[in-house]
């Protein structure tokens, strides 16, 4: 069942989702050469308890970060670490801040230093077929619908989108139905309703879209080990369209 919020719980996912923008806007001016991933998943835990919310992936289901930190061929899950990120990597930052009850939850892919110029396509591309995506989520539309307009703008750049991960509703859980893929037809799925809450994550690959996860059980990585790139919003569906609720407030 696909849950509507009410007014009261938008505002709570409002504040979640300008806390979250506000961790990523902190996270990218910290990126830098040999930083590591968990020095950025402690600043990351800092700032989100220090505006009276919590971290939503730590301990969800084992986890151990606050963030997921993937870098180059990691597509989602990377668990921070002693690594440290290397002039030319990129890497992919999925933030979660639950508030009051209530989950925002963002990831966007960034690049450290200077970076090839297929990892700025691939970044320019992930981060379009996004907005891509995010135009057709309007009142009676049909969810897939988004998915079509992400795998259009991606595959015409001859890109692949992957099958295995997908976005989801959100709210008072992190992850609620629907369940979002990146790919399908237009005109199908469920139809889309003022107060839905969705988070809308295409993930791309620069080669072929298979994916794989490693030994640690939680990384995924792409199986021909080529750069991938992870773009994520929550949106909250208005009778006017969308509204986008991880972003800052200024």
């Amino acid at each position: 069942m696909i849950i509507c919020k009410s007014a009261a719980e938008l505002d709570l996912m409002r504040e979640a989702g300008r806390i979250v923008a506000e961790t990523h806007r902190l996270l990218q001016k910290s990126i830098r050469p040999d930083i590591t991933t968990k020095e950025l998943d402690q600043i990351a835990e800092d700032f989100i308890r220090s505006q009276g919310a919590t971290p939503s992936f730590k301990g969800y289901n084992g986890f151990s970060g606050s963030i997921c930190a993937s870098v180059n061929d990691e597509l989602v899950h990377g668990i921070p670490s002693g690594r440290k990120l290397k002039d030319g990597d990129i890497i992919s930052l999925d933030i979660g801040a639950k508030y009051k009850g209530y989950h925002g939850d963002s990831a966007w892919t960034y690049g450290v230093g200077e970076i090839s110029d297929t990892a700025k396509k691939l970044l320019e591309v992930t981060e379009k077929s996004l907005y891509d995506g995010l135009a057709e989520a309007k009142p009676d539309a049909r969810l897939f619908t988004i998915s079509h307009a992400i795998q259009k703008c991606v595959e015409d750049e001859g890109f692949s989108i992957v099958r295995e991960y997908v976005g989801h509703g959100i709210g008072s859980e992190l992850h609620e139905e629907p369940q979002i893929p990146n790919y399908g037809l237009p005109g199908r799925g469920p139809r889309l309703k003022p107060g839905m809450v969705l988070a809308i994550e295409p993930m791309v690959n620069v080669g072929e879209r298979y994916v794989k996860t490693l030994a640690d059980n939680w990384t995924v990585v792409t199986v021909d080990g080529t750069l991938c790139a992870h773009f994520e919003h929550t949106i909250a569906i208005t009778p006017e369209g969308y509204e986008i609720l991880t972003k800052s407030g200024s």
